[in-house]
């Protein structure tokens, strides 16, 4: 088979992430496929009968926020299935990307490369391996010069034997509903999958950099003063592009892109429910939970004469949260619309 990085980014390939019983993995894409099913035909329902009308904000938001909710108020101590799996909790450490392949390389794939989505914690690492080889410096030196470049200054490696300055503690529920320490783990077989620690002021960073590269394009420059965003716009629409034979467990609008779950732009009928276009990923470890979400603002490219302000435009949310399986994802997007409805009234 062949196996490409666009393949890897989107989470394509079908190369295994924690689970290795394919029954298993089969077995759950099923259950959340009916489950989708179910949702969106009662969703169809209700809009066609009249009752998609958005009265007010509190009925979009109790839909959207039932999934949080429920995770929100089920018992302390209940485990996420996600984290019972072994490999969450490897102690060894890997010097190099290329030595952490030996995880899963003699595996088989779950099924052909490019036919069905499977999320791979393990494609990311063997897509940071195609980055060190492309590159040919090692890959955790390429990664902390980048984040140089975007003055994420605060953005190290989660290496478990360096000082690091500020470094939070995480924390997990015990089987009794105790909250206790999380449990020491080695990230080194993942970096690239979620390796790193950060600072909710760096990933806003982050995502300012990606807005700015996104919209630079559609500014008009009439002093020549902007500058060029960190990637080519072409680059970051690219990348908010939803990918055919995707999906997204924790945001059922969405769909996956390349390393970002994207929302399209969608309105189907008059005075109902209003879908704006968003990128956005969240983060689960052991121990912790993030999200960053970015909600680029609707430029108008026929408005007369130039934006009065440079990019970014729009609201970017992050979250970073030292607590094992919090659902993140609803509670940045209603803050972001919480935003956002506040400029369009200024």
């Amino acid at each position: 088979v062949t196996i490409t990085t666009r393949l890897l980014v989107s989470h394509l390939s079908g190369i295994r992430h924690y689970e290795k019983d394919i029954t298993k993995v089969k077995e759950e894409k099923e259950k959340a496929n009916r489950a989708l099913k179910l949702t969106k035909s009662h969703q169809d329902k209700e809009q066609k009968e009249g009752k998609g009308i958005e009265k007010t904000d509190c009925v979009i938001q109790k839909k959207e926020h039932d999934g949080e909710t429920k995770s929100r108020n089920s018992k302390p101590g209940r485990k996420d299935k996600e984290f019972e799996q072994e490999e969450y909790y490897l102690k060894e450490k890997f010097e190099s990307v290329i030595e952490s392949l030996k995880i899963f390389k003699n595996d088989p794939l779950f099924f052909k490369p490019g036919d069905q989505f499977l999320y791979s914690t393990y494609g990311f690492t063997l897509l940071s391996a195609v980055v060190e080889r492309a590159s040919g410096q090692k890959f955790t030196d390429y990664m902390l010069k980048m984040f140089r470049d975007l003055d994420m200054l605060s953005t190290v490696l989660d290496d478990n034997e360096a000082m690091i300055y500020n470094r939070a503690r995480c924390y997990v529920y015990n089987k009794k509903g105790r909250l206790v320490n999380a449990p020491y783990v080695d990230n080194s077989y993942k970096w690239a999958g979620g390796g790193f620690l950060s600072s909710v002021g760096d990933l806003l960073k982050f995502g300012n950099a990606l807005l700015y590269s996104y919209q630079a394009g559609q500014f008009k420059n009439r002093n020549g003063k902007l500058l060029p965003g960190y990637l080519k716009p072409g680059t970051v629409a690219m990348m908010w592009t939803p990918v055919p034979k995707t999906e997204v467990s924790w945001d059922r609008d969405g769909k996956y892109a390349m390393a970002w779950a994207v929302v399209e732009k969608n309105q189907q009928y008059g005075c109902c429910r209003q879908q704006r276009h968003y990128a956005s990923h969240t983060g689960g470890a052991v121990g912790a939970s993030s999200v960053l979400l970015i909600l680029p603002e609707e430029l108008d490219p026929e408005a007369p004469g130039a934006w009065p302000v440079a990019p970014p435009r729009g609201v970017i949310v992050t979250i970073i949260c030292n607590m094992q399986s919090v659902s993140l994802n609803s509670t940045a997007l209603k803050i972001a619309r919480e935003f956002d409805k506040e400029k369009r009234a200024q």
